[in-house]
């Protein structure tokens, strides 16, 4: 059985093997050259002590010859040089006992050069040395033979050195190449090694991942000899059964909660169509198959596809980027089964944790006999507001004549009972112009006179009518108006009512020393302008029917609450749209966005 061992340990001892082997291959390298060098170094240094002797040999020869020739022979010059010639074939021979002397040597030199002295002395004509064949000019030749035979063997001596030393070297150098391919070979084999001992269990492990990614966690775990690969082979099997256990649990919770969910969305008595984020449908609950007379083969397609409608594919991607309908859509018309219907809807986006879409959601809302008594009350009001308004302008008139004719004191009761019964005939005939308008807004009859509008004028014309009002009640009434504006398109007259009606609504329900801002700014391709209070504000649970008809709000109510009513539908017959934002106790903003 092996031993388990660590990989940080494996690691360490191939590195070490392979720091060793190069290690040892530098050593014999150095310790070759080093060798080399001093061998080498020696040889020259003896060469070159032989040339040196040989070339003074040969000086001093010459010096010896110059004498000899000499018609007059100086004997003190010709000893010493003889001494000075001896001394140096003395040297030599040292110098050759020391190294290697097996060829012709300075022995030899000094036993050619005695031959020659005792040939010189005994020759008859001393001054013709180097003249005939006279047995002193043949010593003489054979000893300068010899001293040329030691150069040449020195300066071979010298070539034969370099010639080995390169042969060394390059022997040196093929060491050093074998060394270093041993290097890499035993490198390539550890490493090798080592990837094939450590790589197969992490691709096995890699491999395990991409199953249990898949959701496979019935996988193969690797055994490795390294402890730590065997530490995280076992880390990984335990976090594979968690990961087991957890999807079980989870895939649990998961049915339960869609199952809850399901029926939740079955029981709703709304429509309702989920939409991927591509705007595909993705699921219709029953209420929504029976109000489009659908069943599930629409899932899949897109919404303005599947409802015939191309302007819904528009607003499901401005919902699905994040944003908002600027204005209230028009109902859907779907005929079921030879039945027309009208839907409201409306769409919502669906929304990570992270704060990504995830699609939306479309809620469908039957308002068929909602509109339809809408149109019959639209129309009674309508005919009822036109049959009432003749007589009671009659009597408005028979009224006035009367109490212009009748001479009650100022202070009697009968004039306090004139006062009265006038307020309130104007009051009813100011109710049935106001039920008059409302029906013309919505039955499609006021038109529109468009023309370049200031909107900073707009505004200071606006606070100039109310400034007496506000100062009376001791309400602060500003403009505010951000950076300069582009004139808009509008019917100043009826923004003008607008206005008025929003103003009106401020100063009632603000306290003295209040403040009421009218601003104006540009947002996008759209300008905002609000009245803005510092007032009691509107209940949170009354802010979404605060445009409805005939709806009244706060503690202060006035009218017959058709006021914010018509301001919405003049504002939307402009083409912009209008909304509040409030908080109890801290005052209100009633806004209108006019497109530029």
């Amino acid at each position: 059985m092996k031993l388990a061992m660590k990989l940080r340990t494996r690691l360490f001892l191939s590195i070490s093997a392979l720091i060793t082997v190069a290690l040892l291959g530098l050593l014999l390298g150095l310790v070759s050259v080093m060798q080399m060098a001093a061998t080498q170094e020696a040889l020259v240094r003896e060469n070159f002590v032989t040339l040196d002797l040989g070339l003074k040999l040969r000086q001093t020869l010459g010096d010896q010859l110059m004498v000899m020739v000499n018609e007059t022979p100086n004997p003190a010059a010709f000893e010493s040089s003889r001494q000075r010639y001896l001394q140096l074939l003395d040297e030599g021979i040292a110098h050759e006992q020391a190294g290697n002397g097996d060829l012709y040597g300075f022995k030899q030199a000094k036993a050619d050069y005695l031959d020659f002295l005792e040939a010189y002395s005994q020759a008859r004509e001393p001054t013709q040395v180097l003249s005939g064949k006279e047995a002193l000019t043949e010593k003489f030749n054979a000893l300068r033979n010899g001293l040329i035979t030691e150069h040449k063997r020195a300066l071979d001596s010298i070539n034969d050195t370099e010639r080995r030393a390169r042969e060394r070297a390059l022997l040196i150098a093929g060491l050093l190449g074998l060394v270093g391919l041993a290097v890499l070979i035993i490198g390539f084999v550890t490493a090798h090694a080592i990837a094939r001992r450590f790589g197969a269990p992490i691709e096995a492990l890699v491999q395990a991942a991409d199953n249990i990614g898949q959701g496979n966690f019935e996988v193969t775990l690797p055994v490795s000899s390294a402890v730590e690969m065997n530490q995280l082979t076992k880390r990984f099997g335990i976090m594979a059964e968690a990961l087991r256990e957890h999807q079980a649990m989870n895939i649990d919770e998961l049915l339960a909660g869609q199952q809850r969910l399901q029926a939740v969305l079955d029981s709703i008595d709304d429509g309702l169509l989920m939409i991927d984020r591509d705007g595909h449908l993705e699921h219709l609950n029953p209420v929504a198959q029976r109000q489009l007379g659908w069943d599930t083969d629409r899932l899949g397609q897109g919404l303005g596809t599947a409802l015939e409608r191309p302007e819904l594919d528009e607003q499901l991607q401005l919902v699905l980027r994040g944003g908002t309908l600027e204005r209230a859509p028009e109902d859907l018309s779907v005929e079921v089964d030879g039945e027309s219907r009208l839907l409201t809807y409306s769409l919502t986006p669906v929304s990570h944790t992270q704060g990504h879409i995830l699609g939306a959601v479309m809620v469908l809302h039957d308002v068929t006999e909602q509109r339809a008594f809408e149109r019959v009350r639209s129309e009674f009001v309508l005919r009822a507001s036109h049959e009432l308004r003749t007589p009671v302008t009659g009597m408005h008139m028979a009224f006035g004549l009367f109490r212009e004719r009748a001479k009650f004191p100022a202070d009697s009761r009968e004039a306090d009972l004139l006062d009265t019964v006038n307020e309130e005939m104007q009051r009813l005939m100011q109710l049935i112009n106001d039920l008059l308008n409302f029906s013309r807004y919505q039955n499609g009859l006021q038109k529109l006179t468009l023309a370049p509008c200031v909107i900073e004028d707009l505004l200071e014309q606006a606070r100039a009518r109310f400034a007496g009002a506000s100062a009376l009640k001791g309400i602060e009434l500003l403009v505010e108006v951000q950076g300069p504006l582009p004139r808009l398109q509008v019917d100043q007259g009826q923004l003008d009512r607008v206005l008025d009606n929003l103003i009106d609504n401020a100063l009632r329900h603000t306290a003295e020393g209040g403040l009421i801002r009218l601003q104006a700014r540009r947002h996008g391709e759209r300008v905002i302008i609000s009245v803005e209070d510092n007032g009691e504000g509107i209940a949170y649970g009354q802010q979404g029917r605060i445009f409805e008809p005939f709806v009244q709000v706060g503690r202060k109510k006035g009218g017959a609450g058709l006021g914010l009513a018509l301001c919405k539908e003049i504002v939307q017959l402009h083409g912009g749209r209008m909304g509040v934002y409030s908080r109890p106790g801290q005052g209100t903003q009633f806004y209108m966005a006019l497109a530029v």
